[in-house]
């Protein structure tokens, strides 16, 4: 039988990636994501790698619209046996000066829709017998940098509802895992350089070496390929009994 993955924010950056790489292991791919020509990217990367797919633009802080991708996911599929909640958003600033909507935003879109998809697909996976929820997080989720209160919340927040996703899926087949990583170089990171530059008063070269990378011991963007092949194994039979991990991909980061 042919598996499912569902990876939301799969039409750019690390999500695209991982989508590509689930694609090439013959996985139907359900594709979300906002930007303008995402049912093209979706179609292109299906047919690059003659898998079936569904493109949802499902906005994640919209519970319906989640619910609906699911259901049509479920619809189009019969099964759904991946979830990979991937979608995020990030805005950097001092606390007393940070917007209340981008605090709602980020807690909604980085935490609170991998509760409604995961809900919304948890029925389908328990009859099964089978499932994997895999939460792209953070080294954030494991550890705290200044500016970045809602991020730092939502990531954490993931780690530990992923946690709690692993004890209660334990006894039905399911795992739920969590994927830490460093600094990638994605359109969200090249805004948080621009906005950390603004912040720190630094070029945005100070920025990459003395902000973002200055953490970790390989002073290195972590590859999207890492991530999704990480995602890849977590999702195979060989992962079964990996559950309620939070796996570091930052370039030794944690290991300070």
């Amino acid at each position: 039988m042919t598996k499912t993955a569902l990876i939301t924010g799969s039409t750019s950056g690390i999500g695209l990636g991982i989508a590509k790489a689930f694609a090439a292991k013959g996985y139907n791919i359900v594709f979300n994501g906002l930007e303008p020509n995402g049912a093209d990217i979706a179609q292109q990367v299906a047919q690059q790698h003659g898998v079936k797919h569904l493109f949802s633009p499902a906005n994640m802080m919209d519970p319906a619209a989640i619910r609906t991708m699911v259901a049509e996911a479920l619809t189009t599929f019969g099964s759904l046996q991946v979830v990979i909640n991937n979608a995020g958003i990030q805005h950097v600033a001092p606390v007393e000066e940070f917007p209340e909507d981008k605090w709602d935003a980020i807690i909604a879109i980085n935490l609170t829709a991998a509760f409604h998809i995961t809900k919304a697909a948890w029925p389908s996976m328990k009859e099964q017998r089978f499932g994997r929820i895999i939460n792209i997080a953070s080294a954030h989720g494991l550890f705290a940098s200044p500016f970045k209160s809602a991020y730092v919340a939502a990531k954490h927040g993931i780690v530990g509802f992923t946690k709690t996703l692993a004890l209660e899926g334990a006894p039905l087949g399911i795992t739920a895992n969590t994927i830490c990583p460093g600094y990638v170089r994605t359109p969200l990171v090249e805004k948080q350089i621009a906005d950390q530059a603004k912040a720190h008063h630094l070029s945005e070269e100070e920025v990459i070496a003395k902000v973002m990378l200055e953490k970790q011991a390989i002073k290195d963007f972590i590859p999207i390929e890492l991530i999704a092949q990480t995602a890849l194994f977590l999702a195979s039979d060989e992962a079964a009994t990996i559950t309620g991990i939070a796996m570091p991909l930052d370039g030794g980061w944690s290991a300070a």
